[in-house]
């Protein structure tokens, strides 16, 4: 790998963004998990903070399951785009339908070990409730907090590691759970640096133009008055929700067509080394 190559597919990456069917899909997906996030922000309006918590960061590793349903559409459609054959998006779904439900399951992990750190964090508020020692425990294990949300960050970490790299080895590999962990395992152990150098280089679109959408959202939020109750917090955050889709969604089609492209790269470079082994064996 070197920067003629990044180059070539980060460029080969953006020229296949700008389809309207992709861009519709895309934003269609993205909208419908919208809706997920306002529902869940809207319940935690006024709740308490251990709750509010749950509310926060449940719906993030949920919506990583549907994305990575649509990362695996988005990748088989670019990898008929880039070979030059005819795209049939309802074709590419009916075939790739199972195969988006399936995948679904790799993130029950994480959903799993979110509400395991969650009750943790539970207990821990109910030791800090009790009368008389609630101070002692709030000071002798303030550790505890600070680790469960650092787990929880690094979840969330690991949700974009599983994105960037599980997305296209299922969709060009299928669900086997043995090959599925042999080849992350495999590329991983390739070349670590070139993997996070390239999940960064992906999520740069992405995350440009979420720091733009949350400096408006901001100064919207200064602006307008504060919401008083749960159906006014909701319809806020809906009609800010939809801008914001839209304008996202060039994003995610590069952060998978990128991921695509570095999938197949990393197997090119994988091959031609096993190549050399064995050539050097003989």
């Amino acid at each position: 790998m070197d920067f003629h190559s990044l180059s070539f597919i980060f460029n080969r990456s953006l020229k296949y963004i700008f389809s309207k069917k992709k861009c519709l899909t895309v934003f269609s997906i993205l909208a419908l998990s919208g809706l997920f996030v306002v529902f869940f922000r809207a319940l935690a309006f006024k709740a308490g903070e251990w709750v509010k918590l749950s509310l926060t960061f449940l719906p993030i590793f949920l919506c990583t399951g549907v994305l990575l349903s649509l990362g695996i559409f988005l990748i088989r459609i670019y990898h008929d785009e880039v070979k030059q054959k005819e795209v049939g998006f309802l074709q590419t779904l009916s075939k790739s339908w199972e195969l988006m439900i399936g995948a679904f399951y790799f993130t029950i992990p994480i959903i799993l070990s979110y509400l395991v750190l969650w009750i943790c964090l539970g207990f821990f508020v109910l030791l800090k409730e009790m009368p008389m020692l609630g101070d002692f425990f709030n000071v002798i294990l303030s550790f505890a907090p600070f680790l469960i949300h650092l787990a929880t960050l690094v979840l969330c970490v690991i949700s974009l590691a599983i994105l960037f790299i599980l997305s296209p080895i299922l969709a060009l590999k299928g669900l086997s759970r043995q090959l599925v962990f042999h080849a992350t395992l495999k590329r991983l152990e390739h070349n670590p640096f070139a993997n996070i150098l390239a999940s960064i280089l992906a999520l740069l679109p992405a995350l440009f133009t979420v720091a733009l959408l949350m400096v408006a959202a901001l100064l919207t939020g200064s602006v307008c008055l504060e919401c008083s109750n749960t159906l006014q917090v909701a319809l806020k955050w809906f009609f800010i929700m939809v801008p914001f889709t839209a304008c996202l969604t060039p994003g995610v089609i590069f952060f998978f067509n990128f991921a695509a492209e570095f999938h197949v790269m990393m197997q090119k470079e994988l091959r031609e080394q096993e190549e050399k082994v064995a050539f050097k064996e003989k």
